[in-house]
């Protein structure tokens, strides 16, 4: 589900879940715990496989109901913490498509190289709202453009993502990693303490709305996921996938 790899000072921390690495409980809950496990390493978070993550597993969200949404959303909320919290670098080497939770993923690492796919935030477009930590991340990743790629809920090419801050740069396939590495391993020499300052302070405000916040709108944030006309929006959208695929 998650592999490990060590690269000098830098751990390589893989998804290998499934074809698309899709989010559930299971895939979010291990990259919490991976994260913490590396607290003190500098890390390049990329996926096994044609993509980075296709997001949410949202069969799974219709599957389990309200009582596995209910785990579920709290698991997002603190895997998306674990990176974006991270006091060491994380450099998201994102190999393929980015796609709603996969693209906030990508979002919370410091600094983020793109080979191919497509990458975006397609929430409303399914018909559910964003938890509170998610949508920090992507405000705190793409200051002003959030608003447009959350309203527009498309995804992008990595040469169109590079404008809205959620991609650094687009590097050709074969190069990514050693690009990502590299770009670690930079960050990776300053004083750990300085860096970690650094990036709390970077990421402060953020971190203060999520903590203000999230509590606030549990509730209401779970009721928008496990509504009636929500689980039939999801249920439509993934009715709609299945057709473009035939």
């Amino acid at each position: 589900m998650i592999d490990v790899e060590e690269h000098g000072a830098v751990r390589v921390v893989r998804m290998h879940h499934g074809k698309v690495n899709a989010l559930d409980l299971e895939l979010l809950t291990a990259l919490r715990d991976t994260f913490a496990a590396l607290r003190g390493r500098a890390v390049v978070l990329t996926g096994a496989g044609p993509c980075f993550s296709a997001g949410v597993d949202l069969r799974r969200v219709l599957d389990g109901g309200a009582q596995y949404t209910a785990a579920f959303l709290p698991a997002l909320g603190a895997a998306c913490r674990a990176v974006f919290g991270h006091p060491r670098p994380v450099v998201a080497a994102v190999n393929g498509h980015a796609i709603a939770g996969g693209c906030i993923l990508a979002a919370a690492c410091d600094r983020r190289f793109m080979s191919g796919g497509t990458i975006g935030v397609t929430e409303l477009a399914v018909g559910v709202p964003y938890p509170t930590v998610p949508m920090e991340v992507l405000r705190h990743a793409t200051g002003h453009h959030a608003n447009d790629l959350v309203l527009s809920a498309r995804t992008r090419s990595p040469a169109e993502a590079v404008g809205t801050g959620l991609i650094d740069a687009v590097v050709p396939p074969a190069q990514l990693l050693e690009r990502a590495l590299a770009e670690a391993d930079r960050l990776a020499v300053l004083p750990a303490e300085t860096f970690a300052l650094t990036k709390a302070q970077l990421r402060r405000d953020a971190v203060e709305r999520m903590d203000e916040h999230e509590p606030v709108e549990t509730a209401q944030i779970l009721a928008g996921w496990t509504g009636p006309e929500q689980r039939a929006a999801i249920a439509a959208f993934l009715d709609a996938l299945a057709s473009r695929s035939r």
